[in-house]
């Protein structure tokens, strides 16, 4: 496995005839993470992961300073997972002007994500996904794969980088990777690091809570708004800061209606300090 900083190098290296899958992270990596090597790996023969902790995308009351940052032990991961390339871009690297101060100067340029990114994690959050979508365009220019893995826990990223490819016509073949989860239920983040002990086992509630709704609707209840408001009620009375529970159409990522058949819950809550994201897809 080659472990490469520079874009230029990457370049360099990638011009050997073969086919790429690419799998962007942030490192701190988890199971979750090494299930989309596994899924990169079943499709093309050169798999690269970048590990960069993207400035853009994070707010300015944020965990960027406290975002962990894991790198030898993240490539030890990759390695036994059977990565071929790991690409560890400083800020400078991807955003070649950078102020003394971390402030990025030279990235004038942005991707502007559709309104959905303004919904959901959006609100609470606003310029993220015009970061995310800037470094996943800036990482598939460089890169340049045939397929591009990302994971459906976070499923609004997931539909932002689809459009972002179609409507930018590029020739990468988006594949999710179904969300990985503790034996609890709770999804695999990096944030899970925070919790305590006790916090984790409280987390699971966060799933336990959506898988609800999933079989509420399967049993016939019609109003989708009430289901989300008794669980966002739920959720708060168990001693969680809710920002949003909504069911909505895989399709287009608005509101559900009646004649929608393929519906995804989301929820995004805060548990003490620790913001925690999870949805399920699904059909009724």
């Amino acid at each position: 496995m080659e472990i490469i900083s520079s874009i230029s190098e990457l370049r360099a290296t990638l011009k050997r005839p073969a086919s790429i899958a690419f799998v962007p992270t942030m490192g701190n990596l988890h199971a979750g993470h090494l299930k989309l090597v596994e899924i990169a790996k079943q499709h093309a023969k050169c798999v690269v992961v970048s590990i960069f902790v993207n400035p853009l995308q994070f707010g300015p009351h944020e965990d960027l300073a406290n975002y962990p940052r894991t790198l030898e032990e993240d490539c030890w991961k990759l390695q036994a997972a059977g990565a071929n390339i790991v690409f560890t871009p400083s800020v400078e690297e991807m955003y070649p002007t950078v102020s003394s101060d971390g402030l990025i100067l030279g990235q004038t340029m942005m991707i502007r994500p559709p309104p959905i990114a303004n919904e959901l994690c959006g609100a609470s959050r606003p310029g993220h996904f015009d970061g995310v979508a800037t470094v996943v365009a800036k990482l598939f220019n460089i890169v340049q794969p045939d397929f591009a893995v990302f994971g459906k826990k976070d499923f609004q990223q997931l539909f932002i980088i689809r459009e972002l490819v179609k409507q930018f016509n590029q020739p990468i073949e988006i594949i999710a990777g179904d969300t990985v989860r503790e034996a609890s239920g709770l999804a695999m983040s990096s944030r899970n690091g925070y919790l305590t002990e006790e916090q984790k086992v409280q987390a699971a509630q966060l799933h336990k809570m959506l898988d609800n709704i999933v079989l509420r609707v399967r049993n016939g209840i019609a109003d989708l708004a009430v289901l989300a408001d008794a669980a966002s009620l739920a959720l708060q009375q168990l001693g969680w800061e809710v920002e949003y529970v909504s069911i909505r159409s895989q399709a287009a990522l608005i509101p559900a209606t009646a004649q929608d058949k393929e519906l995804v819950v989301l929820g995004a809550a805060k548990l003490g300090s620790t913001r925690l994201i999870d949805n399920i897809d699904f059909l009724r």
